[in-house]
């Protein structure tokens, strides 16, 4: 059995959420990379909420690359936790290898307060 790109992220990511869960004291830093843009959310998977979202395609995102674009995601998911009260999180990675522009954003959001 063959698969394709798409369908090999996927069962990745479902094994990683297996594991890795976001409840109201700890909740889950979610990535998803495109092509283009990096996206990041902290959700709450108890009640099912995003509690605070962050994209490169906000202004005051700079870099010149992807990758310092991503730190800088990181850097301002971070803030918006610290400012809504959420200090420590769990990393999903998103099926992505923790490589990149994963580990810039995860980096950029350590670098600035994140706990994880």
């Amino acid at each position: 059995m063959s698969l394709n790109k798409s369908e090999r992220r996927q069962r990745i990511k479902y094994r990683v959420r297996k594991i890795v869960s976001g409840t109201a004291a700890r909740p889950r830093l979610s990535v998803f990379r495109s092509n283009k843009e990096i996206y990041a959310q902290i959700v709450d998977d108890v009640n099912g909420t995003t509690l605070v979202a962050a994209s490169s395609r906000e202004a005051g995102v700079t870099g010149t690359t992807k990758i310092e674009t991503a730190a800088s995601v990181g850097k301002l998911i971070a803030e918006k936790a610290l400012k809504a009260g959420i200090d420590t999180i769990s990393f999903d990675r998103g099926g992505y290898l923790y490589h990149g522009r994963v580990k810039s954003l995860a980096d950029g959001a350590r670098e600035a307060g994140l706990k994880f």
